[in-house]
């Protein structure tokens, strides 16, 4: 448990009946809403590292041929493979899941572009869905760059 909850916690218990529900109520939303939100990032992390990038990086024969209708072909699909399991891997790495959520949601829109362009929209609608949890990710970690900028700038 945290300094501030403790003191917050304690400083509500010091009230009434009705501050130390309410100091309670809020701990423990806040602790739900950090569990639920690494719960998501552990599931995206999931996903893009077995069903989307490992296709591509043993060269699935749907990721291969999907990539050579494109006329990308090796090269691209392990690219965007790989860049997909940094990604995931980096959803994992407290410094890094805000920066990685918003490069996995620049690589959404690229692959949102791809299936409207090449394929007609046929799974167009998925990466749009996957930018909305990699949103919120980006968002509630954001005060995290900060110290990921701190670390940049000590070794600069």
């Amino acid at each position: 448990m945290s300094e501030t909850t403790v003191s917050v916690t304690a400083a509500a218990s010091a009230n009434s009946g009705t501050g130390t529900v309410v100091a309670e109520s809020a701990t423990a939303r806040g602790r739900r809403a950090r569990i639920a939100l690494r719960t998501i990032q552990v599931l995206l992390a999931l996903f893009y590292a077995f069903a989307s990038a490992l296709p591509k990086l043993i060269a699935h024969p749907t990721a291969a041929d999907a990539f050579a209708e494109m006329g990308w072909g090796n090269a691209g699909m392990y690219t965007i493979g790989a860049l997909e399991l940094a990604g995931a891997i980096a959803l994992l790495v407290p410094v890094l899941q805000s920066v990685a959520a918003v490069a996995l949601s620049g690589l959404m829109v690229g692959a949102f572009v791809v299936q409207v362009s090449y394929f007609d929209g046929e799974n167009a609608a998925t990466p749009l869905i996957l930018i909305i949890p990699l949103a919120l990710i980006a968002w509630a970690r954001r005060g995290q760059n900060a110290q990921l900028l701190r670390i940049l700038r000590r070794r600069a």
